[in-house]
């Protein structure tokens, strides 16, 4: 009879020990995967002489289908000058093997390029026997009819159709320059040589002026957060097993 109190004792200082093992386990696989960064889609280099540091660097994701051959794309990425006086970055485009390139790698919007109105004021003038023209209709600077956006639209005019200056980006010393989507000045790719979609690079060389040769990179194009949605009319995928 004095056994059974001992064995109770027993087995449950065990089943702590292992209560607080599986425990210990599991704080420290949290703590690991916590330290864990988020991996990024943009390509991150420098040049051979660390003068000049590339940050995700990627061509914007569009959608699917991508970018059709002969259409502009724009850039992202952040330039960082590591050197103590100022840098003159120039970016081109040159063919390589198994990527697309671009006819011109030039900067639109911001100081570069002045950005045309979204509503110009009309020039022309209507013929007089016409003094009253229909709501529905707007006279351009040609004299001809359009039809205005929809009530509450937004005119967003497309930067691909502003006069685009060579991509030569000055940078102070110590100093960096970013170019993003919410960005007024663009980097963009115009002219792509073929359809550049999900998966492919752009060509792109990077010269710095400095006596580090020049650079030629591939910049992916941009992953998307969330997942493509299904055209209409596509059923889901089923899984293993289901009718």
């Amino acid at each position: 009879m004095t056994k059974t109190p001992i064995r109770y004792a027993r087995f449950a200082g065990t089943a702590i020990v292992a209560v607080v093992a599986l425990a210990g386990c599991s704080a420290g696989q949290v703590a690991e995967t916590a330290q864990i960064n988020p991996a990024i889609s943009g390509l991150d280099t420098q040049t051979p002489d660390g003068s000049l540091l590339i940050r995700n660097l990627q061509v914007l994701y569009t959608g699917t289908a991508g970018y059709p051959a002969g259409s502009t794309a724009p850039l992202q990425v952040s330039l960082f000058n590591e050197t103590g006086q100022a840098m003159t970055v120039q970016i081109s485009s040159a063919p390589a093997p198994g990527s697309v390139s671009a006819r011109q790698i030039g900067l639109t919007g911001g100081a570069a390029a002045a950005s045309p109105s979204a509503n110009p004021e009309p020039s022309g003038s209507r013929p007089a026997s016409d003094p009253n023209p229909q709501a529905t209709e707007v006279i351009d600077p040609s004299g001809e009819p359009t039809t205005p956006p929809a009530p509450g639209a937004s005119v967003v005019p497309d930067p691909s159709l502003e006069p685009a200056q060579p991509a030569r980006i000055t940078i102070p010393a110590r100093s960096s320059a970013t170019f993003q989507p919410d960005t007024d000045q663009k980097l963009l790719a115009i002219g792509l040589s073929e359809q550049l979609r999900p998966g492919m690079s752009l060509s792109l060389v990077i010269e710095t002026g400095t006596t580090a040769p020049p650079l030629t990179v591939l910049a992916p194009m941009e992953i998307p957060l969330s997942p493509a949605s299904r055209g209409t009319g596509i059923p889901p995928e089923k899984n293993l097993g289901e009718d």
